[in-house]
């Protein structure tokens, strides 16, 4: 059994799925390391601070610039492997075109959705951006001055990517209404519980 709930094939919808998720899955993986650092920075910041009275200096500003780099790198690996919250109760009764049918709806409202979300957040980017400002008279953090535009560029750069899977999904799931496919390519299936563990075993396993 994958340990993917996503399908492949020979078609080139399917290596288009595969080729993309190389870049989903490499930005999944940094957001993963940040986590990690922050973890080892929060551990330094409370034994430099208690132990030897020396915590890292704006460790709250390093914090939250990063929590940005988490919070929306994986937003596309998420999607794309069917990670995120759904109504699986709902969606796992319906069957054959009826349920691409409502696959599609989906996909085609959080398109319209990230597509607005893009043009917001890169409008907030550019207010940060002062393109004719020297690069140290920008936006920037009230502790250590850290510059605000990277971690508020990096959200409009993972919406695009976000944007270009969901276009792929659209893709996947009007090909399978109009073919009536059973078990299409390049999109999350619906699986049952026991189906879930079983690949969440196997993950874990290696």
């Amino acid at each position: 059994m994958s340990s993917s709930p996503v399908l492949a094939d020979d078609t080139l919808l399917s290596r288009m799925d595969r080729g993309f998720l190389k870049l989903e899955g490499a930005m999944n993986l940094l957001a993963g390391i940040v986590i990690f650092l922050l973890v080892c920075l929060a551990v330094y910041n409370v034994f430099g601070r208690y132990i030897f009275n020396a915590p890292v200096p704006g460790y709250v500003d390093w914090t939250e610039q990063f929590m940005a780099t988490f919070a929306f790198l994986g937003l596309a690996y998420c999607q794309r492997e069917g990670g995120h919250i759904r109504m699986d109760i709902l969606v796992g009764a319906l069957r054959g075109r009826v349920l691409w049918f409502a696959e599609f709806l989906s996909v085609l409202f959080m398109l319209l959705l990230t597509t607005a979300l893009i043009y917001g957040t890169w409008f907030h980017f550019s207010r940060s951006f002062d393109f004719n400002a020297p690069l140290w008279s920008r936006d920037s953090s009230i502790d250590i001055a850290l510059p605000l535009w990277p971690a508020k560029l990096l959200v409009p750069a993972s919406l695009a990517v976000l944007w270009v899977r969901l276009c792929l999904q659209l893709w996947a799931f009007g090909r399978a209404l109009r073919t009536g496919a059973e078990r299409p390519v390049a999109v999350p299936l619906v699986e049952d519980a026991a189906a879930q563990a079983s690949r969440e075993a196997e993950t874990v396993d290696g």
